[in-house]
């Protein structure tokens, strides 16, 4: 029971309904498959992922999942939304006809019980736009830093929390565009870089970088920035 206390009902709800449409580049997910190779790229170039162990905590659908495995990595997905696992294994098979050896281990688990059951157990531990929606942030941060092993890393995405990240992600993004489901986001439970960076530190890991997620929308380009306003990508290392 306790390791679902940092779970919200209504937003598994939310994301449970666009489950099927997941993987359609088109669709509700569209900005997740634009920005996912970026934020693989950034994971790879902080990590040998060929024959790494790496968590993706919160993966929904899979999206990161595959392309951390289709670059060598053996990953464990876990999520609490049953709707997007089994999207999730459902699109890891019909993967494995064109690429056969993706090692990917799908699981409706949260991250406190991942890391009770396999403490300092991963090389890398990615957790992308997950934090803005748990009603614990603190406790997140703990459970990744726990799964992670001496020396290696923690990668995490979320939003700003500044009146450019309101326009963009809320009122641009669910309002005027319609890009995604109205409700998605809200705002008070957006983090300041200072904020997630502290809640690292004092998870006893050693931030050791901050970059930008640049986004447009309408050509549907992304790419590492140094504007932070917004997106951001914030990696923190355990010390061996």
């Amino acid at each position: 029971m306790q390791a679902a206390a940092n779970v919200s009902p209504e937003e598994i709800a939310r994301f449970g309904k666009l489950a099927a449409r997941w993987w359609d580049p088109d669709g509700e997910s569209r900005p997740l498959h634009d920005l996912n190779p970026v934020r693989a790229s950034y994971v790879g170039a902080r990590v040998k992922l060929q024959g790494a162990r790496v968590a993706d905590v919160g993966c929904g659908g899979g999206l990161l999942s595959e392309a951390l495995a289709k670059s060598g990595a053996h990953v464990t997905g876990i999520d609490m939304g049953e709707k997007v696992i089994e999207i999730a294994r459902l699109h890891l098979h019909e993967s494995r006809l064109d690429v056969p050896d993706l090692h990917v281990d799908y699981r409706l688990q949260s991250s406190a019980e991942l890391a009770a059951a396999e403490p300092e157990h991963f090389d890398a531990v990615c957790c992308m736009e997950l934090i803005e929606h748990v009603p614990d942030p603190e406790a997140l941060v703990s459970d990744l830093a726990r799964m992670v092993k001496p020396g290696g890393v923690v990668v995490m995405s979320t939003l700003n929390r500044t009146p450019v990240a309101f326009g963009a992600a809320i009122l641009g993004a669910e309002y005027l565009m319609r890009m995604l489901p109205r409700g998605t986001h809200h705002f008070a439970q957006f983090l300041k870089p200072s904020e997630l960076g502290r809640l690292l530190r004092h998870a006893g890991l050693e931030v050791e970088d901050v970059s930008g997620l640049g986004y447009n929308p309408v050509n549907r380009k992304a790419w590492i920035s140094r504007f932070t306003s917004v997106n951001y990508l914030i990696s923190a290392r355990k010390p061996a």
